[in-house]
């Protein structure tokens, strides 16, 4: 997998669901997936989203149950790291929104070497060339505001715009050391406006939340006017809902954010692993995360909803998950260092 992602996804015209099947799903592996009844998933995507996703993957196998476990995505990277150095076998999948994480947990052996169906028609800048994990959705790190609250004259454009006197004690931010979505998103920031501008936010009295995915929802309420930080696919969640919330694209750029799936090379359940692996990928689940999730796929053949704003009209900032690795610990404690922690 490149470091440099694509600003646009590619257009291919084979679709997911004409890709010949992974070994987990002939009869005698998914036979075996149903023997050993269950599959427990770590993941860092929206809780309903995940919930929902378990139920159809029981509904297809109803004699694999799904334990779904969720945290943001360096909590999820820390209780891995604690599993593992404690000889604990308890994960199976994981996805998280760091793709440091897969780079580390690679270079240790902790990953399977596992395709799921259809990933090999992936655009390989998402795809681990090795083929230990892949990008399983994605999504942006936007900025958005209360439409009740903020006029439209008076609407921020960028991440500049934030350091107005106005908006001391109305913004709301998620914390790096628990959000990879804030950790990619920080530091795409760092890169472009510098720790110098960071440090002029952090006087700005910023709500700190733990999650982008509640960054969101802090706005929605009218609990903070504008957020600096968050999903957009949590964003897009709340527009449906009515909510009275709009997205911002920062003229600075916006920062995009991968969130790769890989199965553990000490999964306990490694046959239900490797199916429900395959389903995560399929053009049904894929096509739910877009539609009814608010995420971006690139995954061949998965459609954006009619209105939403393409990729290739939005400046984004390719995430760097090669660059960023050496500096994750330094930007969480210097960041902790401005903001304080997250709640």
């Amino acid at each position: 997998m490149k470091t440099h992602w694509k600003m646009t996804l590619t257009a291919l015209a084979v679709a997911m669901a004409a890709a010949a099947p992974a070994a987990a799903q002939d009869k005698a592996d998914v036979a075996a997936a149903e023997k050993e009844g269950k599959v427990v998933w770590y993941a860092s995507v929206d809780v309903k989203v995940a919930e929902a996703i378990a139920e159809d993957f029981r509904k297809a196998h109803p004699k694999i149950d799904v334990e779904v476990e969720r945290s943001g995505s360096e909590r999820v990277y820390q209780r891995v790291n604690q599993e593992h150095q404690s000889g604990i076998k308890h994960a199976d999948v994981v996805n998280t929104s760091d793709s440091t994480h897969f780079i580390t947990w690679k270079k240790k052996g902790m990953l399977a070497k596992y395709v799921p169906a259809g990933v090999d028609k992936i655009d390989k800048d998402y795809r681990d060339p090795e083929g230990y994990y892949a990008t399983w959705r994605a999504t942006l790190c936007v900025m958005g505001y209360n439409t009740n609250i903020v006029p439209p004259n008076q609407v921020p454009k960028g991440y500049k715009d934030l350091l107005d006197p106005k908006w001391k004690g109305k913004l709301t931010k998620a914390h790096p050391s628990y959000s990879g979505t804030s950790l990619t998103g920080t530091y795409a920031i760092t890169k472009v406006l510098g720790w110098d501008y960071l440090e002029k936010l952090s006087k700005q009295n910023v709500q700190q939340l733990q999650s982008t995915t509640a960054t969101p929802k802090s706005i929605a309420s009218g609990e903070r006017a504008v957020m600096v930080d968050g999903n957009e696919y949590n964003m897009f969640i709340e527009i449906n809902k009515k909510s009275p919330v709009k997205v911002i694209y920062p003229v600075e750029g916006t920062p995009f954010v991968s969130s790769p799936v890989a199965v553990f090379s000490d999964a306990p359940h490694p046959h239900a692993a490797r199916l429900f692996a395959d389903f995560l990928f399929s053009q049904k689940v894929q096509q739910y995360l877009v539609d009814k999730g608010g995420l971006r796929s690139v995954v061949p053949g998965v459609k954006d909803p009619e209105g939403r704003t393409p990729l290739s009209q939005i400046k984004v900032i390719p995430d760097d998950p090669e660059g960023m690795l050496p500096h994750v610990e330094e930007i969480k404690k210097k960041y902790a260092a401005l903001f304080g922690g997250g709640k």
